[in-house]
């Protein structure tokens, strides 16, 4: 699907006015529920895991009680590891993805790995199935200090109150159709920007720090999901959304230059996952299997 570069709110080559804003969030409804989706798995978490309520989001809608999931038997001989889920609170099998690891996966590697793992940071974007926060703020890429997200600065906060180093930090995403019919038209005016059209990839793909690459781990993760699921293939031009190959299914961005989740800590293994639901070869459950195996290849690559 390619770009389509009209969008029905703002002026063409101008910035969005706080009426602009206004707009777009009067028109945001909710699809579906935190509470009965998201927080009712999390329940059962509690016997085996600490689950911890690390904020509060404060939204004009509601209050969204933000959890983290942590091992409960943490031992400072253990490398810690970091996974990541609903940055983009529309990216739905990330958030299921870090749940039904919790749930199923991750008894295998306790006795090897700390674990802290935030389902769902945008819960907000989550029920109004959005990329952004109610303020037309992009989460994903407010990873910095003095953060314009709460959604960001309260995953921050909570981390560096928690004060350990990381070994691995795996960020559960996804590609939609979506980011090319709405998400980033509505980015191009919202910012006066031109965007540069590229096809969505049919397939899973990682995005690894450019500041950090780490090949042979990116190589070993690809190699593993693709025993659940498709690897996108590069387009004509040997790119996937607009940035060049790497290595097979892997480009690179800069982190922490972008502000990304993936740029937050010192963890010297890291990666975004990109699943694409809208695939003719995939569904949910495939899609939620595909990064529930992302993080088991990669807690693999470190035994």
């Amino acid at each position: 699907m390619n770009l389509s570069t009209d969008y029905h709110i703002g002026t063409t080559g101008k910035k969005w006015t706080e009426a602009d804003k206004k707009q777009w969030l009067s028109e945001q409804k909710v699809q579906r529920l935190y509470s009965e989706e998201v927080l009712s798995e999390l329940d059962p978490l509690s016997k085996d895991l600490e689950l911890i309520q690390h904020g509060t989001l404060k939204t004009s809608q509601r209050d969204y009680p933000l959890f983290v999931i942590q091992s409960k038997n943490w031992q400072k001989n253990k490398d810690n590891i970091l996974v990541t889920g609903g940055v983009h609170g529309y990216e739905t099998s990330g958030i299921h993805g870090a749940i039904r690891f919790s749930k199923t996966e991750i008894k295998r590697y306790q006795e090897q790995f700390n674990f802290v793992i935030f389902p769902c940071i945008s819960p907000w974007g989550y029920e109004t199935i959005n990329r952004w926060s109610e303020n037309t703020i992009d989460p994903n890429r407010s990873f910095y200090k003095n953060s314009p997200s709460q959604e960001a600065s309260m995953m921050m906060a909570y981390l560096s109150k928690l004060n350990v180093e990381f070994k691995m930090h795996i960020d559960l995403h996804e590609t939609t159709d979506s980011d090319n019919s709405e998400f980033r038209p509505a980015l191009a005016t919202r910012d006066a920007i031109h965007q540069h059209s590229w096809n969505i990839p049919d397939g899973f793909y990682l995005v690894a720090d450019s500041a950090k690459p780490e090949e042979k781990f990116q190589k070993a993760v690809i190699d593993g999901v693709k025993n659940v699921t498709h690897i996108a293939p590069a387009d004509d031009n040997q790119q996937l959304i607009g940035v060049p190959l790497s290595q097979f299914g892997v480009i690179n961005y800069d982190a922490r230059t972008l502000g990304l989740c993936m740029g937050l800590t010192g963890a010297p293994f890291v990666t975004t996952t990109e699943v694409y639901p809208d695939s003719p070869f995939v569904d949910d459950e495939n899609c939620i299997i595909a990064q529930v195996a992302t993080v088991s290849v990669a807690l693999d690559f470190l035994k």
